[in-house]
């Protein structure tokens, strides 16, 4: 019967000689995992995190969205008794999108011009796994705008 020992890399067999092993590889499954589960973690950070960078993205059109439209109600009545057109008070249009925008908690820009609104949203969205690496929050914004009008404006009516 033949008995072999592996004793710190040296190999001893029955006949009794003693082969050194070429490469010790100690420790470079424990290396190999470190590296894997970095990747892993880094790309689970961006599917998520970038999941809810996008959804923060998509919120924040859709409040600048409903802002502009709660800014394009703020029409200048006295122009529109005085010669028809439809044109936006500045002020009042400017305070109403203001106003929706306070009540959602995130910032925002807002220009009138003439009878268009435009709204810039900006959203803070924090980060769940990329934190790790120093990125703690992502910023997006989104932009909408509305026009103010006057009754029926489709072709004919």
């Amino acid at each position: 019967m033949t008995t072999i020992t592996i004793e710190h890399g040296v190999r001893h067999g029955a006949v009794g000689h003693r082969r050194l092993w070429k490469h010790d590889e100690r420790g470079q499954v424990t290396a190999f995992i470190v590296v894997m589960v970095g990747a892993l973690m880094l790309v689970a950070g961006l599917v998520i995190d970038g999941g809810l960078g996008l959804a923060a993205e998509v919120r924040a059109t859709d409040e600048a969205q409903s802002a502009a439209r709660a800014g394009a109600q703020a029409i200048d009545l006295a122009a529109y008794r005085q010669s028809g057109s439809v044109t936006l008070d500045p002020t009042a249009a400017t305070q109403a999108a203001d106003n929706y925008l306070a009540t959602t908690g995130d910032s925002g820009q807002v220009v009138v011009a003439g009878d268009v609104i435009t709204v810039t949203v900006q959203v803070v969205q924090l980060t769940q796994i990329l934190g790790i690496v120093g990125l703690h929050t992502l910023t997006v914004s989104g932009t909408a705008s509305a026009t103010a009008v006057r009754g029926i404006t489709a072709a004919g009516q």
